[in-house]
């Protein structure tokens, strides 16, 4: 089968959506089949074929991480994707490239798949002043009903991808199909103690203190602000604990702000950006994975502290709450006194009960791997290729 994948952002980029593509990509690859991917690129000129990947012209965005915005008209990328000759058009963004993908389908009269990752109404205001929130949030939600009126078939991440479709007001059926994770390269069996230790001392932080981290993008809608106050709350000095959180973003300097008025930035700490192949021995070094994010539908990054085997301490999410099971892969929290006294039954366990929770939360990931969401989107992929009539 050949498949072409259509997203805003790829390699070297790096988020949720460029790992998920790759993953897939990977998975599909390695089960025999072709994949183009096609992208934006505000760092080419023209378009660019290689290795699998069509390189779009694009506009940077400063407001979007300096990410590409290509239009989505063009005959070249047309020529391009119609001499692949996809069975499956898979789009997983909503922008120049998503559209261009969704109306590429429908010129070729191929099947298309619409996979939804972001809540958009969390981001709004990332594009939108204040006062037009409102407005940009009704025409948010009736171009993704237009997209998902085009598509053969929907799928999300997680159960919340779902129900945004339902409130948008689309009715279709949602495959929910879980956000894969790079097995091999967040293994705790490849990461050595002196990077561990090395990562204590980068950070000074001693050997008795228990490390609690967040992976993310530091904006508005990854509630860092709430886990900073859960933290100040329920975490004391004398529980010898300490938080560090790991990326960065527009909320960046607020939040350490915030950490200084709550008297904390002694247990705190932000590492800034690090580039996503040298984070698993900054995963590796921790104890504890906790997030208090309610945007999200499948953290990638959660899931890279499990497959490390982080037990998760996350914020009750009923839309995401099959995600984290009590005593099984960490423990769900509603307030910050949960939340502080997870983190301290976790730091008294002993070192054989914690060997046997890192190992269970290992297990609960060993199914997310690249051929594992190869398979799961195969499923979709074949019941719209059977259904396609043959010319």
């Amino acid at each position: 089968m050949r498949v072409a994948l259509f997203a805003e952002t790829y390699l070297p980029f790096i988020n949720g959506v460029v790992t998920h593509v790759k993953s897939l990509k990977d998975g599909l690859e390695r089960l025999g089949h072709e994949v183009l991917v096609v992208t934006a690129d505000p760092n080419v000129r023209h378009h660019e074929l290689k290795d699998g990947v069509l390189r779009c012209p694009a506009h940077r965005s400063k407001r979007l991480y300096g990410f590409g915005i290509a239009t989505p008209l063009s005959a070249t990328r047309l020529k391009y994707v119609q001499n692949f000759n996809p069975d499956i058009i898979h789009i997983h963004q909503e922008f120049g490239i998503g559209l261009s993908g969704a109306m590429i389908a429908r010129k070729l009269h191929k099947p298309l798949v619409y996979t939804l990752h972001t809540m958009y109404d969390e981001y709004i205001y990332y594009v939108a002043p204040k006062p037009l929130i409102k407005t940009v949030k009704k025409l948010s939600h009736r171009y993704t009903r237009f997209l998902a009126n085009r598509a053969s078939a929907l799928t999300g991440p997680s159960k919340k991808c779902e129900e945004y479709f339902r409130e948008v007001g689309v009715t279709k059926d949602v495959n929910v199909i879980p956000n894969p994770v790079e097995l091999d390269l967040f293994s705790p069996d490849k990461i050595d103690e002196e990077s561990k230790q090395a990562f204590r001392r980068k950070y000074n932080i001693d050997d008795d203190v228990m490390i609690a981290c967040f992976v993310g993008r530091l904006g508005r809608e990854k509630s860092c602000d709430v886990l900073l106050d859960y933290w100040a709350q329920s975490v004391h000095p004398e529980d010898r604990m300490h938080l560090i959180i790991i990326g960065d973003g527009p909320c960046r300097e607020e939040l350490e702000e915030q950490s200084q008025k709550l008297g904390i930035s002694d247990m705190v700490t932000f590492t800034g950006k690090v580039l996503h192949e040298e984070l698993p021995p900054y995963l590796a070094s921790c104890d504890v994975y906790v997030t208090a994010s309610l945007s999200d539908t499948n953290s990638i990054s959660m899931l890279e502290g499990m497959a490390t085997g982080l037990p998760v301490l996350q914020r009750n999410d009923p839309l995401n709450a099959d995600q984290v099971r009590n005593g099984i892969n960490g423990y769900v929290f509603n307030n910050a006194q949960e939340m502080g006294d997870f983190l301290r039954q976790i730091k008294a366990k002993t070192p054989e009960e914690l060997d046997i929770l890192k190992k269970s939360v290992i297990a609960s990931v060993k199914s997310s791997g690249a051929e594992d969401l190869a398979n799961y989107v195969l499923t979709v992929y074949h019941k719209l290729y059977d259904q396609k009539p043959q010319q």
